[in-house]
């Protein structure tokens, strides 16, 4: 055989430290990567010791990643370099710090690793052992390093002991049968011999192929005999829940305790009181339905683990009332394990950890996330794509974001991904097709500017957040070319804007809308959702019954099985296309209207959608009323829940509860005292009612007002530019702000407001929307909407005035320096004023719903 490693003239050749080894192998090369497959770690000590007493005395820095849980390899000496790197912290943050060492240690350093079986009690699954593998390898490879891996191959699938050996340079095989010790290379990239691939004993430190095939079967015969006992090569996340279905035929409580906290902590959540909920509500009987349904491996992530634990609140706590009104979920899981099998099978590592670097932070994040949209599924998961569809058949299916740090206690990242509505109609190719950019699409989102800033703003920047997905039937009925829910809503257990003082904010609220919850959920541009406070669903914040049938739901969101998309509907066309809706449980005729359209010869009736007779003739108000008082109990804190509604015959409805996460709440402070008399001339508004943010009490140093008359001679581009220089001003200073403007912040219609971003005015203290431009532009806080919960989670206290309403008294002249301005350009439609000197005070009252700003005498 050619060769020793050893040889001096070649320095692309690197030895093992054993001449007998370096023959078998025909030396290393700079660039290996080998991986030791062994029974007993011994086996791996004992050719790793060798290797880096060589390396050492040929002047080699050697790095020695220390990660397992056995003994170390590797004692401390001058010239070992040991990193200690935590693998509890997750697959992402542990690969990402193997990543960052490589990179600072540079071209040419040798590298020992512990044995790769041992990130299996860290992480609970098989295939990321292989994903991390599938990372550094080519990276130490472009690097000119050597490195050495060991794992047991009786603890890891054939799927990634394949994905290892295809990936790796080098792969040997240690059997021990009793004393007999044999090595069977089963991988020499670019090298050969007769006998390299013969398993080889040692005898007198040389390595010598067993060439008799009689004495190579009986060596096989043996060490098949000796692994008899062991289990089949399953990976490790199935081994799981193999012991837990093993628990639950046992019946041994300790055993059982034992094994769901195991398995709560690589399924469900990392947070203490997630994992605290998990433990008291979800059984091993219901972690073995998880799996059931589950594709891939690691967390299901939070919005889909909220979901699970509420509907176990409610079914444990209160079965009499919720076994019959809570309807069956029919729900999937796409493993977070998955999302980053994705990147890994698409080579986006490299370009995930030049995101993760400050400089890279955003600006590697556009191409990334054009590069997601490209991305291919590793096969396995697209089979059990297809597989998944197969269980739908063609009900259409809802692809939702359920991140790690998703709807947790205090991150409810609401709004921040995107979640995707399917039809799935058409030939499973096609589904399969919509489905998998359905994925790309939640996947890519994670690399948005708003999600971007929200983790950075939260401290989550830095912080592992995977990106399951949750798979849901759409909860609704088929008409005709129609798909939609009976009615749709957001309920919240604390009602902090509540617009009378008889109104107990502990009682709750609610957002309803009839069709898709997408109009609960969202804020609606020129539409309004029902807004209930569950203690006075009746009383509405109207002056007569035309401004509530005004101000009600003229708009359906649905699915249009023929254009194969959501679709916004008026409900008017929806009542003449479709003959069965429940409008007579949902809604009101509205007897004016209808007489005009009948002196006009258009359809009539007219309905209204004002939902009176779900509150009237049915037990929606105390159902949700228990639901979220009793999920509130089993958090121990408020909630924030959708749900969507199906009516029976006679309009009573079941609830189909699709999501639950602790509520965002500004804290409630203690009162401050209001000053009885406030001068005309120190007042710069008051309003009873219509605020947000529960007691307040600021000093406001900076005010930056969009000015409504100059705003309202702007078209549509150079309503953009003012949403720019208004973001512009919000990060141009810390100073405490609050900003003023017409209509609403945040629409997507300029016609409405100011289409500024949430991540251009997340800095501000307070956000105040006036009612101005002749009425065009209303505010709307959109109750439990993804806007208010921005709001809330940064603390951003909330206004709305109504100047010609009857409470709320509004005077811009008041600040200083307002005049009146001619020009009509986006400069001149934002006014900045610096109050330093003369700060305003903002104060309310969330008892008495009184709210004054004005300046100090």
């Amino acid at each position: 055989m050619p060769g020793s490693g050893g040889n001096s003239q070649d320095n692309t050749r690197v030895s093992t430290g054993l001449p007998g080894l370096d023959d078998v192998l025909d030396g290393l090369r700079i660039g290996d990567n080998v991986v030791w497959r062994i029974n007993d770690l011994d086996d791996y000590r004992r050719f790793v010791t060798p290797f880096i007493e060589s390396a050492a005395s040929a002047g080699r820095r050697i790095i020695y990643l220390r990660f397992g849980q056995h003994p170390p390899l590797v004692s401390a000496k001058p010239n070992i370099h040991i990193e200690n790197v935590d693998a509890l912290d997750g697959f992402e943050a542990f690969t990402g710090r193997v990543w960052r060492l490589i990179e600072e240690h540079g071209r040419g350093a040798f590298y020992v690793c512990d044995c790769l079986s041992d990130l299996l009690n860290a992480w609970a699954t098989d295939a990321m052992v292989g994903n991390f593998f599938r990372v550094v390898c080519p990276f130490l490879f472009e690097l000119d390093t050597v490195a050495w891996f060991a794992l047991y191959p009786d603890r890891h699938s054939h799927t990634t002991l394949d994905r290892i050996r295809q990936t790796t340079q080098v792969m040997v095989d240690v059997h021990r049968l009793g004393d007999d010790v044999q090595i069977q290379p089963i991988k020499a990239w670019c090298r050969q011999s007769p006998t390299m691939f013969l398993p080889h004993r040692e005898r007198n430190g040389r390595f010598v192929p067993v060439t008799d095939s009689s004495d190579a079967t009986r060596l096989q015969a043996g060490l098949e005999l000796a692994q008899l006992n062991r289990q089949p090569l399953l990976d490790y996340w199935d081994r799981l829940f193999l012991q837990v279905a093993s628990a639950l035929e046992t019946d041994d409580d300790e055993q059982s305790a034992d094994i769901l906290d195991r398995v709560l902590n690589v399924l469900i959540s990392r947070d203490p009181r997630m994992l605290d909920l998990a433990k008291r509500y979800l059984s091993l009987e219901s972690l073995l339905a998880i799996r059931a349904r589950m594709i891939g491996s690691g967390y299901i992530g939070g919005k889909a683990t909220g979901m699970l634990i509420a509907r176990s609140i409610l079914l444990a706590n209160q079965p009499d009332i919720w076994q019959e009104n809570l309807e069956p979920h029919d729900s999937s899981y796409l493993g977070s394990d998955a999302y980053y099998a994705f990147l890994v099978h698409n080579g986006l590592w490299p370009a995930i950890m030049r995101q993760r670097s400050t400089d890279g932070y955003f600006t590697e994040a556009v191409q990334l996330q054009q590069n997601i949209l490209k991305g291919s599924f590793p096969p396995e998961i697209r089979t059990e794509l297809a597989r998944l569809l197969d269980h739908y058949g063609q009900y259409p299916i809802l692809v939702r974001s359920s991140s790690l740090q998703e709807d947790g206690f205090g991150n409810a990242f609401a709004g921040k991904y995107d979640s995707v509505f399917l039809v799935n109609q058409g030939a499973p190719e096609l589904r399969l097709t919509a489905l998998e950019d359905a994925i790309r699409q939640v996947y890519a989102s994670t690399m948005s500017e708003d999600a971007l800033v929200y983790r950075k703003q939260r401290g989550l920047d830095q912080r592992e957040e995977p990106m399951a997905l949750l798979i849901q039937r759409v909860n609704g009925r088929f008409h005709g070319r129609y798909y939609l829910p009976d009615a749709a809503g957001v309920g919240v257990s604390r009602n902090t804007f509540a617009w009378d003082t008889d109104m107990d904010p502990t009682a709750g609220m609610v957002r309803l809308v009839m069709g898709l919850g997408t109009r609960a959920v969202d804020r609606i541009e020129g539409d309004h959702a029902c807004v209930m406070a569950l203690d006075y669903p009746n009383r509405q914040p109207f002056r007569n019954l035309d401004e509530s049938y005004r101000f009600s739901q003229h708009l359906l969101d649905v699915l249009d099985l023929w254009e194969g998309k959501l679709t916004t509907c008026p409900l008017s066309l929806l009542v003449r296309d479709v003959a069965d809706l429940p409008l007579r449980h949902l809604g009101e005729v509205d007897r004016a209207a209808s007489r005009r359209a009948e002196e006009l010869g258009l359809p009539a009736p007219v309905w209204r959608l004002t939902f009176k007779p779900l509150v009237r003739n049915s037990r929606f108000v105390s159902r949700l009323s228990n639901l979220l008082q009793t999920l509130e109990t089993g958090y121990q804190h408020p909630v924030d829940v959708e749900f969507t509604l199906h009516m029976n015959n006679d309009g009573e409805p079941t609830f189909n509860l699709v999501q639950c996460r602790p509520l965002a709440t500004i804290g409630e402070t203690m009162a401050t005292g209001i000053p009885a008399e406030i001068s005309t001339q120190e007042l710069l508004f008051r309003t009873s009612g219509n605020f947000m943010g529960g007691n307040i009490n600021l000093s406001i140093q900076r005010v930056i007002r969009v000015n409504a008359a100059v705003y309202s001679r702007l078209n549509v581009s150079q309503r953009y530019e003012v949403a720019r220089l208004v973001g512009e001003q919000v990060r141009h200073s810390n100073d405490t702000t609050m900003l003023i403007g017409p209509g609403r912040w945040g629409t997507s219609s300029p016609e409405l407001g100011v289409p500024v971003r949430f991540a251009d005015i997340a800095g501000v203290a307070v956000l105040v929307e006036v009612a101005e431009m002749e009425g065009d532009m209303v505010p709307d806080l959109s109750y439990g909407s993804h806007f208010f919960q921005d709001l809330v989670e940064t603390g951003i206290a909330y206004v709305a005035l109504f100047p010609n309403g009857p409470n709320c008294i509004y005077q811009p002249e008041r600040l200083p320096g307002t005049a009146h301005n001619p020009h009509a350009t986006p400069e001149q439609a934002l006014q900045i004023f610096d109050l330093h000197t003369n700060p305003l005070q903002l104060t309310g009252d969330v008892v008495s719903q009184r709210l004054v700003c004005y300046f100090p005498p």
